[in-house]
């Protein structure tokens, strides 16, 4: 193994099955919404795709749809609660719709604007920050269970972009994505994968 940044990390970011408020759009951060049958059939869907790897570190979420998600994906036993993985705090905005708030505040963004009595846009980026200078200190492949939002926020900051990049950002539930290093210039970090499902690749590596 050299002793570059390629050979010593890679981050693999999936987000939790689907849940009730996933489904109809529901800003879900506090809030310990269930996964449905559905979202029960997406994470157990992981563990096979998954189970291809041999990951050195299984870090999630406290949020317990993002532990059911590691459960059921086969990886129960190993996770490590990690409170910096949770998703967005939305204070005010818990459990409302996007379209719904814009009535109130037109040309409201979440990525620009954050939420009242929540997180501020500053304080997800400088979480996303601590985060990933924390996982800069491990070494190998990492499992990321975690959510939506901070997925998003994972992503963008990992290559540098503005944090309200993120906003461009698909991110499915039970989706994997994996965060790197450029192959022929290990010092310059990348999104390697983005959003893929088990139905959409043949398998992470």
């Amino acid at each position: 193994m050299t002793d570059t940044p390629l050979a010593l990390l890679r981050l693999y970011v999936i987000r939790h099955g689907e849940t009730e408020w996933a489904l109809t759009g529901q800003h879900t951060g506090r809030s310990d919404v269930p996964l449905t049958s559905h979202g029960q059939d997406e994470a157990r869907a992981l563990r096979p795709w998954l189970a291809r790897i041999s990951f050195d570190h299984v870090w999630v979420s406290p949020r317990q749809r993002a532990r059911d998600t590691a459960d059921l994906a086969g990886f129960g036993d190993v996770a490590q609660v990690e409170p910096d993985l949770a998703e967005w705090d939305y204070g005010d905005y818990e459990g409302r719709l996007s379209a719904d708030i814009r009535r109130e505040r037109p040309g409201w963004s979440m990525f620009e604007d954050g939420c009242p009595n929540g997180e501020s846009p500053t304080e997800l980026s400088g979480r996303a920050d601590r985060l990933i200078e924390r996982l800069s200190g491990l070494s190998g492949r990492v499992a990321l269970f975690s959510h939506g939002e901070i997925g998003r926020a994972l992503g963008v900051r990992w290559i540098g972009l503005p944090f309200i990049t993120g906003e461009h950002l698909s991110f499915s539930t039970a989706s994997l994505s994996i965060l790197t290093f450029k192959p022929d210039d290990p010092d310059v970090r990348v999104i390697e994968t983005w959003n893929a499902g088990p139905a959409l690749s043949s398998g992470p590596t």
